[in-house]
């Protein structure tokens, strides 16, 4: 038991730093990590995709607000992209776990899969969009609020791995978009916990000392030592060779979907 809760405490301090440090919630690492604590605790596997992404939402509005506020000491949060895009940011994140609450734990564990590859791929090569037009207005600000609110859902992250690349897209200077990201990082986990908390309510696989679908040992753990490192990370985001850290970090992601994707057969 007790290496279980040193093991939730490294995954909150490495979140911690990656939320700072890149601009996302730190649900790309936090989910696979919970995944293999659960599966060596014996959780149920029909509910175990289902807690590892409530449990990653639930620790990202800490590691969020701890992020932006360091950002936000920067000046590198636009605070009125984040008031346009919150409105969509909670409905997407509602639906997103409504949706995630109906597919079995093997479907959500394939579409994370395919997400870390995505992910995984386009951070590796630099696949992103050219800066080609500025920020749209209030109507389509909440709408892309919308999509990231609800695919952030579905697979438990914080949205920084859309939500950067869509105001890179609109002419926002990169270390702004990561501090505005991590900012919106908020609303989502918020929406989302409480979609997956809703939802897991009437479950009765969920084990002992869950919360609907957030296992809170693992919560308190992961949110304990990121607290603390989400500051460093955005420290270290002014200083370090983002870029260069980027493709580690994205090779990284390739490995574990992989590794995931072997599980299912």
């Amino acid at each position: 038991m007790i290496s279980v809760v040193l093991l939730y405490l490294a995954v909150g301090a490495f979140a911690g730093v990656l939320a700072g440090l890149l601009g996302i919630g730190g649900g790309l690492v936090i989910v696979p990590l919970l995944v293999f604590s659960f599966t060596l605790q014996g959780i149920s596997p029909d509910v175990l995709m289902h807690l590892a992404l409530g449990t990653s939402l639930a620790s990202i509005i800490f590691t969020s607000i701890a992020s932006f506020r360091a950002h936000d000491k920067r000046g590198a949060v636009r605070w009125d992209v984040f008031r346009m895009i919150t409105p969509g940011i909670i409905i997407g994140g509602l639906l997103g776990a409504e949706v995630a609450s109906r597919m079995s734990s093997s479907l959500l564990k394939g579409i994370f899969v395919c997400f870390l590859y995505y992910v995984g791929s386009q951070m590796l090569f630099g696949i992103k969009p050219k800066a080609s037009r500025e920020l749209p207005g209030t109507v389509g600000i909440t709408g892309a609020g919308g999509i990231i609110g609800m695919v952030s859902s579905i697979v438990g992250i914080g949205g920084g791995t859309m939500s950067v690349p869509f105001l890179s897209f609109c002419n926002v200077p990169l270390r702004v978009a990561i501090g505005t990201a991590s900012a919106i990082g908020l609303p989502i986990a918020l929406a989302g916990t409480i979609g997956y908390v809703t939802t897991g309510f009437s479950d009765p696989s969920t084990p002992a000392y869950s919360f609907g679908y957030v296992y809170v040992p693992a919560l308190l753990g992961i949110i304990s030592a990121s607290w603390f490192t989400a500051p460093l990370g955005a420290k270290l985001a002014h200083s370090l060779p983002v870029a260069k850290l980027t493709k580690i970090f994205a090779a990284l992601l390739l490995v574990v979907a992989t590794k995931m994707l072997l599980s299912l057969f």
